[in-house]
């Protein structure tokens, strides 16, 4: 990915041509351009992070993009603006790519307001971090015109950044092979969804790390809601240190 510099350009790599960001016009109305070709064989969704920088390097802000539907050999052009800045901040001069993140099109997690052929909208928040403790909530919507039977655990399958399956991680159930108290304990149990309500799971994982054992990083996790489902894929971006172990909690209705 490129990156724009206030003087010298680094010499591109093979991933550069994925997405570009021009530098900023000014600091009064602070915009940039950016554009994301898809060199790939198949439509592809982008998440890109924006950093908006002083001279000096330091980020004043960034910003999150999702880039749609971006089919095999074409080219996506936007704009991205900043936000507010906070008081005092210092004057923006650079735009920088700070990560690229793509899954096929049709994995994609479906934009709000939009439900899925499915009926079924499957997301993920931020996540929490506490003492080596990460966690990141699931959400299943149903968002169709039927009933919805859920009983058990989401299907999940990690992927490298190749987006292959990633070896050497065990997936475990309940959020206390992990550790207690996550709130991902419940055993599972059968429950129907009417249309309009939700369901809820969750990852959780230790990013502690042992000397000699190289850590495991995991950028997507394909997620079935159970046996069948239509996949959808997120980008969490699971750092599991050396532990090998991602534990997944039983999904479970939603509090109303």
């Amino acid at each position: 990915m490129y990156q724009s510099q206030p003087s010298s350009t680094p010499t591109p790599s093979a991933s550069d041509r994925i997405v570009h960001a021009d530098r900023p016009a000014d600091d009064s109305g602070v915009s940039a351009a950016y554009e994301v070709t898809n060199d790939g064989t198949e439509a592809l969704t982008y998440s890109v992070l924006f950093d908006f920088t002083t001279s000096a390097g330091e980020v004043m802000s960034n910003q999150w993009v999702t880039v749609r539907d971006v089919g095999a050999g074409k080219t996506v052009r936007g704009t991205v603006e900043p936000g507010a800045l906070a008081p005092g901040a210092s004057p923006v001069t650079t735009v920088k790519v700070a990560e690229v993140r793509k899954v096929p099109a049709a994995e994609a997690p479906a934009q709000a307001g939009v439900c899925p052929s499915s009926g079924i909208r499957v997301t993920a928040d931020d996540g929490d971090a506490a003492m080596g403790l990460r966690v990141v909530g699931l959400r299943l919507e149903n968002c169709g015109t039927r009933d919805y039977t859920l009983d058990g655990y989401p299907r999940l399958t990690l992927l490298d950044e190749d987006r292959e399956p990633v070896e050497g991680v065990r997936i475990l159930h309940g959020g206390d092979s992990i550790t207690t108290g996550t709130g991902l304990d419940d055993p599972p149990r059968a429950f129907t969804l009417e249309p309009g309500e939700s369901a809820v799971s969750g990852l959780v994982w230790r990013n502690t790390t042992e000397a000699g054992r190289d850590p495991v990083n995991v950028p997507y996790v394909r997620i079935r809601a159970q046996s069948g489902a239509a996949p959808v894929t997120i980008t969490p971006r699971l750092d599991l240190g050396t532990t090998g172990r991602l534990g997944v909690g039983a999904w479970k209705p939603a509090e109303r």
